[in-house]
């Protein structure tokens, strides 16, 4: 298959948590050598911003303001160091500083806000618009890229994502019960899908695929034949 279709130039996967979009939008990308770009990282780096800035994540106006201000950008992968790709800010590269206990203990919170989601759509869409990319998020179709040339929604049942979350979380070495992590799937979900910014929902010309009884050999087999048309 060539890594350039003429479909594909603009790639959105969204889904609801533990769907499996973040592992299928990175497979896609590698097989078309397109940038892997996961949105959260983007509110990762403004809340990295606030604590390094003294701003407590509880000051909305404050971290808004810094959102607008920051320069983030993400690229390919510089170093072999297990990255799958660089977020650089305000010109230094955070990619690892971006996972520390402290950005995620405040980054939902940094998050939820309207002006940092705005600020950070905008940079999201920047990067998208250079084209060769696999977006993944949870309103990318909707409201990131509308103009995507594939968008693809990612479900399964919220047994099953909590099933495979719990196994993820055993393999940690945490000790959770499925029932815990089942119940704040459902929480989960609830928020996502009634938020009144950017709800979570499949885009009006998405198409939808339900791994709830698939393989992710199977998913990603489906993934490449939309791509091809």
């Amino acid at each position: 298959m060539s890594s350039s279709p003429e479909r594909g130039r603009l790639i959105a996967i969204d889904g609801p948590a533990a769907s499996g979009k973040s592992t299928l939008a990175q497979h896609l990308a590698n097989k078309l050598g397109f940038l892997y770009f996961d949105t959260g990282v983007m509110y990762r780096a403004a809340t990295l911003a606030g604590l390094q800035a003294g701003i407590p994540p509880s000051d909305e106006k404050r971290i808004s303001e810094l959102a607008f201000e920051l320069s983030i950008d993400v690229r390919p992968p510089s170093k072999p160091d297990g990255r799958q790709y660089d977020v650089i800010m305000n010109g230094e590269d955070v990619t690892w500083e971006l996972r520390s206990e402290a950005v995620d203990a405040n980054v939902s919170e940094v998050s939820a806000y309207a002006r940092v989601r705005q600020a950070m759509t905008e940079r999201q869409r920047e990067i998208g618009r250079r084209g060769r990319v696999v977006m993944v998020g949870r309103d990318i179709g909707s409201v990131v890229l509308p103009e995507a040339d594939l968008k693809i929604f990612l479900e399964a049942s919220v047994k099953e994502r909590a099933r495979r979350r719990h196994e993820e979380r055993l393999a940690r070495g945490e000790d959770v019960e499925y029932e815990e992590v089942l119940e704040s799937m459902r929480a989960r979900d609830r928020i996502d899908s009634s938020r009144d910014l950017a709800p979570l929902q499949a885009a009006e010309n998405a198409v939808i695929i339900d791994s709830t009884h698939m393989s992710f050999e199977e998913v990603l087999e489906r993934a490449l034949e939309l791509v091809q048309g």
